[in-house]
């Protein structure tokens, strides 16, 4: 786990995953940079890579599990996530960066569909890879709201 990740709000990690975007133009590299942001997503517990974890709907696989911790502010959601897909493993590496840690009601607010806009990737993403990134996203505000 990231500690300072807790520490700095969805906007401003979202601001931090844009910048990363903004530095390229080409859409080559900046399916590179999906591509490292996969390969820097901490690894999940091989015992956690099962049918329960499961996104459905995705092309690859991809699991999604949450262990939630009660706070002062209330439940605070930690994801750990992974992808045999090295795109995929990108994407799910952003979703990550921008909702774990962050307490369960914050994550339900936030909009990423617009941020997703915001860095392109719904133009540049096959209708495969945007319905798998749907339902990650369904699968993350689901554990959320069932924590919160």
């Amino acid at each position: 786990m990231d500690s300072g990740c807790e520490a700095r709000t969805q906007a401003q990690k979202a601001a931090e995953i844009e910048e990363m975007f903004e530095l390229f133009e080409d859409w080559s590299d900046k399916y590179q940079v999906l591509i490292d942001l996969g390969k820097d997503l901490p690894p999940m517990n091989p015992a956690d890579k099962n049918e329960e974890t499961r996104v459905i709907g995705c092309q690859s696989n991809v699991w999604v599990e949450a262990h939630v911790a009660q706070t002062d502010i209330g439940p605070v959601v930690e994801f750990s996530a992974d992808s045999d897909a090295a795109i995929t493993k990108g994407l799910v590496s952003i979703l990550w960066r921008v909702f774990s840690g962050q307490p369960a009601k914050n994550i339900l607010l936030f909009d990423i569909d617009d941020f997703i806009d915001r860095l392109g990737l719904g133009a540049h993403l096959s209708m495969q890879r945007r319905n798998g990134l749907s339902g990650m996203v369904r699968r993350i505000k689901a554990l959320a709201a069932a924590a919160g």
